[in-house]
């Protein structure tokens, strides 16, 4: 039997490529999207591009603003603060649940996300530390098998991921994230999970008083 490829649609498309663009700083808090100019940038027409701001709309990325149409939602030490306050209250969960859950694959797993990480920082590039830590995080959330801890983070990860273009860009910061990273997963293969957790909890902390001093600076 013929299998049926599914291929993502035109909108889920320029949703996509909209939100890494608002995600990564491309289209900057408060920038005004013209829709007219979005289209002929991806090559298509309007519906879809109408359509993937309303999804953005109705996931906080975007907003109306009178006059000025719909721009890109600003990020602010109010939203990034209720954001590092759900990870301190579910990461360090996760955690404990990872550390009976996880796959005899782990120590392998933890390897290779280990030196992803450290490769993305030595690149430099944004976009890959970015998507390295997503991945390191996203690792502990598949072991625990908790699927609706694993939804509530994806559904989250992209406001997560704004607040990690501002911190992840100090150029101190990405090295100091990915020695609690292999400190904390370390600790966690070992059995150390109190430990363990107790490290999940600083590093959500630094992370937090480091995005939110960066906020109030600029």
């Amino acid at each position: 039997m013929k299998v049926i490829k599914q291929t993502k649609s035109l909108t889920e498309q320029a949703y996509e490529i909209l939100l890494d663009k608002i995600c990564v700083g491309e289209l900057e808090s408060g920038m005004r999207l013209n829709q007219d100019n979005l289209a002929k940038d991806l090559d298509i027409s309007r519906q879809p591009v109408n359509s993937a701001i309303s999804i953005l709309k109705s996931n906080g990325f975007v907003e109306e603003t009178g006059r000025r149409g719909v721009v890109v939602s600003p990020i602010t030490s109010a939203h990034l603060n209720s954001i590092y306050e759900f990870r301190s209250a579910i990461e360090p969960l996760a955690v404990q649940l990872a550390a009976d859950r996880k796959p005899s694959s782990a120590d392998r797993d933890a390897v290779k996300i280990l030196e992803r990480g450290w490769n993305a920082v030595n690149s430099g590039n944004l976009n890959e530390q970015v998507q390295a830590d997503f991945e390191f995080h996203s690792l502990i959330y598949g072991w625990t098998q908790n699927s609706s801890l694993i939804n509530a983070m994806k559904l989250n990860w992209n406001h997560i991921r704004r607040g990690m273009c501002i911190i992840l860009g100090e150029g101190d910061y990405p090295p100091k994230a990915w020695d609690e990273h292999e400190r904390m997963i370390m600790s966690l293969l070992k059995g150390h999970v109190p430990v363990a957790v107790t490290e999940m909890k600083e590093h959500i902390e630094n992370a937090k008083k480091i995005t939110i001093s960066l906020m109030q600076n600029q």
